[in-house]
């Protein structure tokens, strides 16, 4: 299934030395829903990630459904990351 999405803003920032933390705000396409996903890694190659609602509490479900969607479509969670990644100041 492919979704479209579009991304509203993106950061990446260091914690440490080697931790990093980002996050990008989006909407995927016929929902009203705003999400961010939060970006942590202790090396800047292995990432875990934190998923919710932006503006307000949204439905439940379909927050579950996001995250599924992101757990099942590497293209998607790629390009959240890379998102993030690119907003990063080299």
């Amino acid at each position: 299934m492919i979704v479209n999405i579009e991304i509203i803003s993106a950061e990446m920032r260091r914690e440490d030395e080697k931790s990093f933390v980002g996050n990008t705000v989006f909407r995927t396409e016929g929902e009203k829903s705003v999400y961010e996903i939060t970006f942590m890694s202790k090396n800047g190659k292995d990432w875990d990630y934190s998923l919710h609602f932006t503006e307000q509490s949204g439905d439940e479900d379909e927050l579950m459904r996001m995250d599924e969607l992101l757990e099942n479509d590497d293209d998607l969670y790629n390009q959240l990351l890379d998102a993030a990644l690119e907003a990063y100041p080299a």
